[in-house]
């Protein structure tokens, strides 16, 4: 079932005319979804703030690594003004909410159970990372960790 999901997914992200992310430099478009509260949360919301927009599911096996690394950099960035916005893209909410629990992720996380999101970024595939500065402007997209803990050290300073 999760092959098929995954299928899917891949052919609904990359049936997306082949047109490129927004570009870095570029200003985020704002993200309105609900968070494990059922409360919508809006990436506009946290303007003023460094933030990580995290694209993933509870099914990835390469989000759920990247997990770790995402929990360090959090944990030393988040008291001088980082925020992890998560985006996930499970359609199950029951597994989204059990790997939240299981790795024991402390910022917000939303879902997209439709998708929509996902494809309106472009995402073709997850994990998928956008750093956005304080302005709402893409500062990185997938940057690997050690260029991501620079960037956000020189966004905060």
């Amino acid at each position: 079932m999760k092959r098929i999901i995954v299928i899917l997914l891949s052919l609904g992200l990359c049936y997306s005319g082949f047109a490129q992310q927004p570009p870095v430099g570029s200003n985020i478009p704002d993200i309105k979804l609900h968070d494990i509260n059922g409360t919508e949360v809006s990436l506009s919301s946290l303007q003023g703030k460094v933030v990580v927009l995290d694209f993933w599911a509870s099914w990835c096996g390469p989000c759920r690594r990247s997990m770790p690394d995402l929990k360090e950099i959090y944990g030393k960035f988040k008291d001088k003004g980082l925020e992890v916005y998560a985006v996930s893209v499970d359609t199950d909410k029951k597994d989204w909410l059990k790997a939240i629990k299981a790795d024991a992720t402390p910022w917000i996380h939303v879902i997209d159970n439709s998708n929509d999101v996902a494809r309106s970024f472009k995402v073709e595939y997850i994990p998928n990372t956008f750093l956005i500065d304080k302005t709402g402007k893409i500062v990185s997209i997938n940057a690997n960790h050690a260029a991501l803990v620079q960037q956000i050290e020189k966004l905060l300073n």
